[in-house]
């Protein structure tokens, strides 16, 4: 196994800080161009990675400051790919209060290609600001699925929707073939769909969508794992599951048992980055399936939330996890991104980095590395 995931991780996205912001309206309202945007984001990614690397963190991202969303950006750059509104969707908060958010919905429109270069020069950016090592993250494929399911697909690009996950897995290759040729090692797929099968109000959705929610987990795990099956065999390949992240709210419940064996042993990847920050993510049971060789980042630091937690509780719960799976094969991570979105969510810049000095602290206890 290898040192990555590492044992202090994170999931990969970071408030913006105002300068940001400011740039990104600039642009918008037509007042500065786009190569001044893009400086901006320069300026912004340099520091964000120097606060990474300042605070002991071997893996270190770009923060997700190039973009809007976290999955839209990237998905809209391949060829037949479209934004068609949102689905409206409840998301829940902690203070017992509902947020309804329609996320933006992709649809594809005529056949999938992937006709350019999409991260590459960000990542080799990143490159040149990181003396650690740079992890690029990009939505999961099944984004361009699960949401929209067979209407979101246009009959006459794909009247046979084996040739569409064929051609979704051929762009995903192509997008890790550039990046690996970069020299990115170290590259996450964010994918809040198998988390959502775990929860039934969601299940019950993707049934009216015309889908099976008990074979589309065999069925992502084959989508990923042709999509991944030409990478370098020293690039890791990590999977975040994501229940919604939106300014602090989620959309999604449910422990992990569902979709867990399938998720841990017939998916190809190196690592998983699964949330284990409040009682919606269920207990720690479901790690009994993974195999030898993989390691589970628990994610027990909550992002959703400035308080603190307390470094003997989230040892407790470690302890507890590691009755399941070996202690080895286990890291510690925040629980998801602080901004998958660019609204970021309801915690302040210095709670951001308290939250990552406790992962890096309870890590460096647990396991003598970080």
């Amino acid at each position: 196994m290898t040192a990555r995931p590492f044992r202090a991780d994170h999931v990969g996205s970071f408030l913006r800080p105002k300068a940001l912001l400011e740039a990104r309206a600039a642009f918008k309202a037509g007042t500065i161009d786009k190569a001044a945007l893009r400086l901006a984001e320069d300026a912004a990614i340099a520091d964000v990675v120097k606060m990474q690397e300042d605070l002991g963190f071997k893996g270190v991202t770009d923060g997700e400051f190039r973009r809007t969303f976290f999955h839209t950006d990237f998905l809209l750059q391949l060829d037949g790919v479209d934004e068609a509104g949102g689905t409206q969707v409840h998301f829940h908060r902690h203070d017992g209060h509902e947020l309804e958010y329609a996320p933006p919905v992709m649809t594809i429109t005529g056949p999938l290609r992937h006709a350019r270069d999409i991260q590459r020069a960000d990542f080799e950016y990143l490159a040149s600001c990181a003396t650690q090592t740079p992890k690029v993250t990009i939505p999961s494929p099944t984004m361009l699925h699960f949401r929209g399911g067979r209407e979101a697909i246009d009959a006459g690009a794909y009247p046979d929707l084996d040739q569409f996950y064929e051609d979704l897995s051929a762009a995903y290759r192509a997008e890790i073939a550039s990046l690996a040729d970069a020299r990115c090692r170290y590259l996450q797929l964010d994918d809040t769909n198998l988390a959502y099968l775990c929860d039934d109000t969601q299940r019950e959705n993707a049934r009216r969508r015309g889908m099976d929610p008990d074979d589309l987990p065999r069925l992502y795990a084959k989508v990923i794992n042709d999509s991944i099956r030409d990478r370098p065999a020293d690039m890791t390949v990590c999977v975040h599951l994501c229940r919604g992240n939106y300014r602090s709210s989620w959309a999604a419940e449910g422990g992990y048992e569902p979709v867990a064996e399938v998720l841990l042993n017939e998916l190809a990847v190196d690592g998983y980055f699964l949330e284990y920050d409040d009682a919606r993510s269920g207990d720690f049971a479901p790690l009994r399936f993974l195999p030898k060789g993989k390691r589970v980042v628990l994610g027990l630091v909550t992002t959703k939330l400035g308080e603190l937690e307390d470094p003997a509780s989230i040892k407790g719960r470690i302890d507890d996890a590691a009755k399941f799976a070996p202690l080895d094969q286990l890291a510690l991570s925040p629980q998801c991104g602080f901004s998958s979105t660019v609204h970021g969510n309801e915690v302040s810049f210095a709670q951001q980095s308290a939250k990552l000095q406790l992962v890096m602290d309870v890590a460096q206890d647990v396991w003598g590395e970080v």
